[in-house]
């Protein structure tokens, strides 16, 4: 398949979400020279913020997801819950290049985990229930512990359940009952949990970013740091793994896997179809970031070669921090604080990051500790 003329500045991407993941996907086509269109329901998101037009109704309304497509030349999603028929809609229009196959299976974890167990790569023990009496049969041989989550929706350790013990099924079969549609996956001990992320363009070609590796605290993600501190080995078969998913998905732009490592041995455990929260390192510690990659992608453009320019470590800012980040901000000398422009800082929503880059890790930790303590 050979690449056509692509779309070119200054033509319309149009994005479905307005927040902050749709934010620096904007800023990444302005610099290109792009004009943006959102869709989103709120007036003032993050998007609409650098925006040239903004479309404010909800994400399933068929007339406002038909006028995007009016105004926009090719359309992208920041977030992986997008109305299907709207997603499908755009595809038949020839306006959404990533179409909605990957939609369909990240919006639902049984979907997710049958597409990586058939082809043959490395999940978690899993078991689907729809009921009380389901999940109850299921633990007469499931090993514990064990987490149950909703098939559905959930994000940032929402929509999930931990099963300690025996004790504890009873509240699990009270969950399955209330919600449905539920997996249920044996809790992994793990050394750590990383994060593959690429692009794949139209055409087939695809490019890696630095393995990612993540830290976590409350469910939330914390910091992330590149490089990932894993044998090559590891790396390589994780990249492996992700390359067969994504050929077969027939994946196009950034995509991030979210895999668990146990001595050498990886377990996938998420998909996100589109860039993510642990990837915002590569804005200043890769030579392209993965938003100007996947506008690339989206745009028939070639894709660039990745690089790791210095060691990174990038930190979220929780609305909890955010007063002392800005008030940090006249003081600090280290640090390229990225702020997302919501409204409500609520105590566990994500304003803004931090990224860190340095020679080495150790450089990177002096920096940080040093932004900190610049009060």
């Amino acid at each position: 398949m050979q690449r056509n003329n692509g779309i070119l500045p200054p033509k319309t991407i149009g994005i479905i979400g307005g927040g902050q993941l749709g934010r620096m996907m904007a800023i990444a086509a302005k610099y290109m020279g792009y004009r943006i269109a959102v869709l989103d329901p709120t007036a003032d998101c993050p998007t609409a913020q650098v925006a040239d037009h903004s479309i404010v109704a909800a994400y399933d309304d068929m007339e406002a997801v038909k006028k995007l497509a009016e105004v926009s030349d090719v359309i992208t999603y920041e977030f992986e819950n997008v109305n299907l028929p709207a997603a499908a809609f755009l595809e038949q229009q020839g306006k959404l290049p990533q179409g909605a196959y990957a939609l369909e299976v990240t919006q639902n974890r049984e979907k997710e985990k049958t597409v990586m167990q058939e082809l043959g790569l490395p999940v978690a023990p899993f078991a689907i229930v729809r009921s009380a009496e389901e999940c109850e049969q299921v633990f007469h041989n499931f090993p514990l512990p064990a987490v149950i989550k909703t098939c559905r929706g959930g994000y940032d350790g929402k929509g999930q359940l931990k099963i300690e013990d025996a004790s504890q099924i009873a509240a699990a079969c009270a969950f399955a009952e209330e919600h449905c549609h539920c997996i249920i996956e044996q809790w992994l001990s793990f050394d750590k949990e990383v994060s593959v992320i690429f692009t794949r363009s139209q055409i087939g070609e695809i490019t890696f970013f630095p393995i990612a590796e993540n830290e976590h605290r409350n469910h939330i993600l914390y910091q992330t740091s590149v490089p990932a501190a894993i044998p090559k080995v590891v790396e390589r078969r994780a990249m492996k793994a992700v390359e067969k998913l994504a050929h077969h998905m027939n994946i196009v732009g950034t995509f991030a896997v979210e895999l668990f490592i146990q001595g050498e041995a990886i377990y996938m455990n998420e998909m996100a179809p589109r860039p993510h929260n642990s990837g915002h390192y590569t804005i200043e510690a890769c030579t392209v970031s993965q938003f100007m990659q996947h506008i690339r992608a989206i745009c028939q453009l070639p894709l660039l070669e990745v690089s790791l320019l210095q060691s990174a470590i990038m930190v979220n800012v929780l609305g909890a921090e955010l007063e002392e980040v800005v008030q940090l901000l006249p003081k600090a000398y280290a640090g390229f604080v990225h702020l997302y422009g919501k409204k409500s800082a609520k105590p566990n929503r994500k304003m803004g990051h931090i990224t860190f880059i340095g020679d080495t890790i150790e450089n990177v930790q002096q920096q940080m500790k040093t932004f900190w303590e610049a009060k």
